[in-house]
């Protein structure tokens, strides 16, 4: 019997036995895992609560209401710790046609060793795409509609504070989109040394440094034409509110708690007068609807993935067995972040 590892509720992890179904039904595929990775972010912010304290979202409404809600949307314990696998097919139920045994896959599911799939769930990988890269396609399409969001082009300066794994895959989009500058900013030296291998031209410390200044000295005091808000710290929104050019765009796609009084919003954004912009991949309809969709930019990543013009294995790190010690292992992301950028396992 295998386990699968859950929180279950408030800063509570465990480790719980599973059994997949016996028998496969029509479309249905059974794969065997070999490596997975973590979504930090968004997991922190179910492990430590304030991902549900909003209540649950009314999809009607459009707004959150008190918990309990029946029409609501709520997150409910426990919650499938984990991001993505990539595994091999094993067994194929009635009517699969793209997929045979052995193949090599993709697909989103929390840690485990072993699942079944329905086959339009999956993702086929070719030959000499990394696993790395591969588990990386989820924070890459929230990469890519925060610089489709911002209207990153060719030639403007870029920053991108927060370097996880979205804001490092937004790093490499940035100079991909056409970007002259990119600037990358955390205060995780392990962080900020990744960025600088996978494409910024120039990494910063926040620690008490005045970063916004930095980012108008590093233009000619012209501001940075685009900035990508992945970290969720107020101090971090205030800077690149001071740091960004007149008219010029701010991207918010953090998912934060509620952040601390002090946001200075008569300073420079009440005379620079940039755009706020929240961007979300998974939030249809897309802001160029209906050209584009979640389906699109998920397709869009996928060939970027399997043509190799990703850059993940300095991403995807610590690399840990999954078994009985992973608990340990996985707290760390709360507990010491300098420890591990994105967290990956090995079944």
């Amino acid at each position: 019997m295998s386990k699968e590892l859950l929180c279950t509720a408030h800063q509570t992890i465990e480790l719980r036995e599973y059994v997949d179904p016996r028998t496969l039904e029509p479309g249905q595929v059974r794969i065997r895992n070999t490596h997975g990775a973590e979504k930090h972010g968004t997991m922190m912010s179910f492990y430590k609560g304030h991902g549900n304290r909003r209540g649950a979202f009314d999809a009607a409404k459009q707004m959150h209401v008190a918990s309990g809600v029946a029409s609501g949307v709520a997150w409910a314990y426990p919650i499938g710790l984990g991001n993505m696998n990539v595994g091999i097919v094993e067994e194929l139920g009635p009517g699969v046609t793209t997929l045979k045994a052995g193949d090599r896959v993709l697909y989103g599911c929390h840690f485990r060793p072993t699942a079944v799939r329905r086959e339009a769930e999956v993702w086929k990988l070719p030959a000499g795409v990394s696993w790395q890269a591969a588990v990386c396609l989820d924070p890459l399409t929230f990469a890519l509609a925060a610089v489709r969001d911002g209207g990153v082009r060719i030639g403007d300066a870029v920053a991108i504070f927060g370097l996880g794994a979205i804001g490092l895959m937004a790093v490499q989009l940035a100079k991909l989109a056409g970007a002259s500058l990119v600037i990358a900013i955390d205060p995780l030296p392990n962080r900020r040394a990744v960025a600088a291998k996978t494409g910024a031209d120039l990494v910063l410390d926040p620690v008490g440094a005045d970063v916004g200044a930095r980012l108008r000295e590093e233009t000619g005091w012209r501001g940075v034409d685009v900035i990508i808000e992945y970290s969720g710290a107020l101090p971090a929104l205030q800077a690149a509110l001071r740091g960004v050019a007149f008219g010029g765009n701010v991207v918010a796609g953090a998912f934060p708690g509620p952040l601390a009084a002090g946001l200075d919003l008569g300073a420079e954004a009440h005379m620079n007068r940039p755009n706020i912009i929240f961007s979300r991949a998974c939030s249809d309809p897309n802001r160029d609807h209906p050209r584009w969709d979640e389906a699109r930019i998920t397709r869009a990543c996928l060939r970027l993935v399997t043509s190799g013009r990703i850059q993940a294995d300095e991403i995807v790190t610590p690399v840990v067995p999954f078994d009985d010690g992973i608990i340990p292992e996985y707290l760390k992301i709360a507990s010491s972040p300098g420890a591990n950028v994105k967290l990956g396992v090995s079944y």
